[in-house]
């Protein structure tokens, strides 16, 4: 394996405070207003149930990335994440293969939760009770026999205390094992605020010995919650005997959650100075960091582990191999499988669905056919499981026979997941009443659903740029309580951005997101930047682009390679803008120099459409 860091070209990037909108509009004005026009006003005295005269701001806090990785300490310390509490995504791993690798785009990587990183999501040795893993009765039967899941569930937000003590008063009992399902099912949902209240009420009232992982949930869910610098604090006053290397690991998981490079890297050399031995999860945290932010230092990560004679995980396996992946190296890709191979270690469903998304989306069509066969293997029927994952694969490569195929295997006895892939597959191949019939037989089965498959056909519509059947969905989804999270408001970006209305599509964004309580995603905001980019729209594109600085999303060359074009296209000088790189650490590639230049005032020009070619 460790020849791989030497073999091939190193992996290179290709390249205003918030305001304060209390507004009460309903999702019906925000969906049919003109942006500039949605009614917004702060009385006192209202009371309808989408105003908040002061709304909680979101812990979004500013991350900078840092200079050259060594065995260094002293980096700054910066909190942030949001709470999430209101953000019913229950997105599963699965998400990463829903789209291509954008060609010189690679730069957007995927957080933690979006990108199967069961090795990241993980971090306080919780082992993960979910569908997949057990028979999906059993699964079921659990998660509605549990009395503590429907109680916290069912609790309103700023009274669960309270109902815990009538819970327990009732003479119901608690142990380790039901605490940790539990906390599992409110992970998923991103409920991270009950669960935090779930866990100081437990250990409150030392309803069991504590554990060092018990520390380490609270750890977690406190980093989630209030940010890395409550985290921190919190450590200090857990005792010194079970203050150990889950408790570090868990703070530096999160660290990397929110993309903070001087943090990840502060928290593991502190780990090395206490003492810790290094381990295969730590290295792969700042693998999964570094392929998102920084993939120069892959190797240097990879030199270490050799140094330390760490050995490799399946997920550093994953984590090289989309590397390579994303960057069209499709020939070092093939040799991290073979290193792979000879260490003996023996590549999943979903390993195998991210080499073959790699060679689909680098021309590879033989090579994906024929992974795609091996993973169905004989009997699709006794391989049920790989169902959902080859369903939107064969969608990609255009196999329509392929996609019924497989769909009537799952057809009569139907599970969640394989509905939301086969949405996803019919809809990536233009089918999209029999994507909308799978939705609506979904309802009528299980009657009510979570967001993330409401989420699958409005991205369906935006993809084909299906603006009013998009617009009654989210309406639809309005009208039936449905939580509007993070996915749902890119699929609407999306939505009204190729429709040619982005100020509109900018304004939702703005609005549901403060309503809500959520971060929305970096991609959401690229998409807006992208577009005013391309309309020489440069007020507009540096408002975004300030926008994506003061909410976190930073050391990423993307974003200020769309903030030139914005520039390039306006005819307009961009004063400055080197030194304004280098004030936030981030230095340009070749493609953001050349752009550098062509923008600079001073330096002779080559055309545009030279440049634009």
């Amino acid at each position: 394996m460790w020849a791989l860091r030497r073999a091939g070209t190193p992996l290179r990037f290709h390249a205003q405070k918030a305001v304060s909108a209390r507004g009460c509009a309903s999702l019906e004005v925000l969906l049919t207003a003109d942006a500039k026009n949605v009614e917004e006003h702060h009385d006192a005295d209202c009371q309808k149930a989408c105003c908040c005269h002061k709304p909680k701001p979101p812990a979004f806090q500013l991350s900078f990335s840092s200079g050259q990785f060594a065995w260094s300490r002293g980096f700054s310390s910066q909190p942030g994440e949001n709470s999430g509490d209101k953000d019913d995504e229950l997105e599963d791993g699965f998400s990463d293969l829903e789209v291509p690798p954008e060609a010189g785009k690679t730069d957007a990587g995927l957080t933690s939760e979006d990108s199967s990183d069961e090795d990241a999501a993980d971090e306080f040795g919780l082992d993960d009770v979910d569908a997949d893993a057990k028979p999906e009765k059993e699964y079921i039967k659990r998660t509605s026999g549990s009395i503590l899941l429907k109680t916290v569930l069912e609790a309103p937000r700023h009274q669960l205390t309270s109902v815990l003590e009538k819970w327990r008063k009732d003479g119901n009992a608690l142990d380790r094992s039901e605490l940790y399902f539990v906390l599992i099912q409110l992970r998923k949902r991103k409920w991270y605020n009950k669960a935090l209240e779930l866990v100081e009420w437990v250990q409150k009232l030392q309803l069991f010995e504590l554990e060092e992982r018990d520390f380490a949930a609270r750890v977690d869910l406190t980093a989630k919650v209030y940010g890395l610098h409550k985290a921190e604090q919190y450590i200090e006053k857990i005792p010194a005997s079970h203050r150990g290397e889950v408790v570090y690991r868990t703070l530096l998981a999160n660290c990397v959650a929110t993309d903070n490079v001087k943090k990840s890297e502060e928290v593991f050399n502190r780990m090395k100075d206490l003492g810790f031995p290094p381990t295969t999860f730590s290295f792969n945290q700042l693998l999964l960091l570094y392929k998102r932010l920084d993939k120069k230092k892959i190797a240097d990560v990879l030199t270490m582990m050799e140094k330390e004679d760490v050995k490799p995980s399946l997920f550093t396996y994953k984590l090289l191999v989309d590397a390579k992946g994303l960057v069209g190296d499709i020939e070092a890709m093939e040799k991290v499988v073979e290193s792979m191979e000879k260490d003996g270690i023996e590549p999943d469903l979903m390993f195998n669905a991210t080499i073959a998304r790699h060679y689909i989306f680098n021309g590879q069509r033989e090579k994906a056919e024929t992974l795609l066969e091996s993973m169905e293997g004989d009997d699709i029927q006794k391989n049920r499981f790989a169902c959902k994952i080859l369903l939107p694969l064969h969608a990609f490569l255009g196999n329509s026979d392929d996609v019924e195929r497989i769909w009537k295997v799952c057809e009569d006895n139907t599970r969640l997941d394989e509905c939301k892939s086969a949405i996803e597959a019919f809809g990536k191949l233009g089918n999209v009443e029999k994507a909308e019939k799978v939705f609506e037989d979904m309802l009528v089965k299980w009657k009510t659903l979570s967001p993330k498959f409401y989420n699958t056909l409005l991205k369906v519509y935006a993809d084909q740029n299906l603006l009013d059947k998009g617009k009654e969905l989210a309406k639809r989804m309005d009208e039936n309580h449905v939580r509007f999270g993070t996915q749902t408001l890119d699929a609407l970006v999306k939505l009204y951005v190729d429709a040619g209305e982005v100020e509109k599509a900018e304004s939702l964004l703005h609005k549901l997101s403060l309503k809500n309580y959520i971060k929305p995603n970096y991609s959401s905001y690229m998409k807006l930047l992208d577009s005013y980019s391309k309309k020489g729209d440069i007020h507009n594109a540096e408002k975004v682009f300030n926008k994506l600085r003061q909410i976190g999303y930073t050391g990423r060359i993307r974003m200020y390679q769309l903030l030139l074009h914005s520039y390039l296209h306006a005819k307009a000088p961009a004063y400055g803008f080197k030194e304004r790189m280098k004030a936030d650490n981030i230095f340009p590639n070749g493609a953001v120099a050349t752009l550098i230049a062509a923008t600079d005032p001073f330096v002779k020009k080559k055309s545009i459409s030279d440049l634009l070619d």
